[in-house]
């Protein structure tokens, strides 16, 4: 089994987890995530910790044990805590607002790019940076990535949308050469 598989899940008091054959249901105080399963891979409660283990015998199936570990730890710790997730943005005259869940960026276009939250997300727009917030950390992961593809950082200037802490290469204009 691998590593990450082997380890214990503790659960936290306040989290009730549930679990009917490959589907897990996991409530906390910030709300309740589910998630489905593969079926070569079994959840067992007992006294307040969780235990990930296979019927296979195989490397695949030792590798699913420790993603299975993985995405239900992300749950419990989504309903406990949270996630967060901070992208900056950098350019002249480049700034987001939001009202509501329609979140509004206005970074060299012509016209201002509507993007619209998906439910369980919420974004705090200061200035230049926008961090958001979720208990589902695919899902915040995955809003992130899809606003900076909305402008990404280009090379020469950095100017776009990045994640807070990301390095971005820069490049040397074409009159370096002289």
């Amino acid at each position: 089994m691998s590593r990450i598989g082997k380890k214990i899940i503790s659960i936290p008091k306040g989290v009730k987890v549930d679990i009917v054959g490959t589907f897990v249901k996991v409530s906390g105080p910030r709300g309740t995530l589910e998630r489905q399963i593969r079926h070569d891979v079994n959840l067992t409660e007992t006294d307040g910790t969780l235990r990930v283990s296979t019927q296979g015998l195989t490397k695949k199936d030792d590798a699913y044990t420790g993603l299975t570990h993985t995405l239900v730890n992300n749950m419990i710790t989504g309903v406990v805590n949270g996630f967060k997730k901070s992208l900056i943005i950098e350019g002249v005259g480049y700034r987001a607002e939001i009202a509501g869940a329609l979140l509004t960026l206005n970074v060299g276009y012509s016209k201002a790019v509507p993007f619209l939250l998906p439910d369980g997300i919420k974004a705090v727009v200061e200035k230049t940076s926008i961090v958001l917030e979720g208990i589902d950390k695919e899902l915040l992961g995955l809003t992130a990535a899809r606003i900076r593809d909305i402008r990404k950082p280009e090379p020469y200037k950095g100017k776009g949308i990045r994640y807070d802490g990301e390095h971005i290469t820069r490049k040397v204009g074409k009159s370096s050469g002289k």
